[in-house]
């Protein structure tokens, strides 16, 4: 079993900045692919951003050139720095991460989610 654990949310004004974390323990032999995804309130849960095991990043469109996914592989952590927000990035951030046992099986895991809300 796999406990991700995210940290990091809360309230900012338009143009400020917020670093989210998540990260892993349990039954990991290697952790593949990591994510951020976010839904708001009523829409569907949508991806933000991906890191690959060996450090290729992904975003969507609406937060390119803003949002930094990063991960520390020691730590079994991926991170989330966001810049620049605007009120259309309120949302509940979760993670999904892509862990590979020890006998090469893989499974997905998501985070419990944080609140994200820019405002003034």
């Amino acid at each position: 079993q796999v406990h991700l654990v995210e940290s990091g949310g809360g309230l900012v004004q338009p143009g400020g900045s917020l670093r989210l974390s998540c990260a892993a323990s349990g039954s990991i032999f290697s952790i593949n692919n990591m994510f951020w995804y976010r839904q708001a309130p009523g829409k569907e849960r949508n991806l933000v951003a991906r890191i690959t095991s060996t450090g290729v990043t992904n975003y969507a469109d609406s937060v390119k050139g803003r949002f930094t996914i990063s991960r520390d592989n020691a730590k079994n952590t991926v991170y989330l720095q966001m810049n620049s927000l605007k009120p259309e990035d309120t949302a509940v951030y979760y993670c999904y991460v892509d862990v590979s046992s020890r006998l090469n099986v893989r499974s997905g895991y998501w985070g419990q989610g944080t609140q994200v809300t820019v405002s003034l």
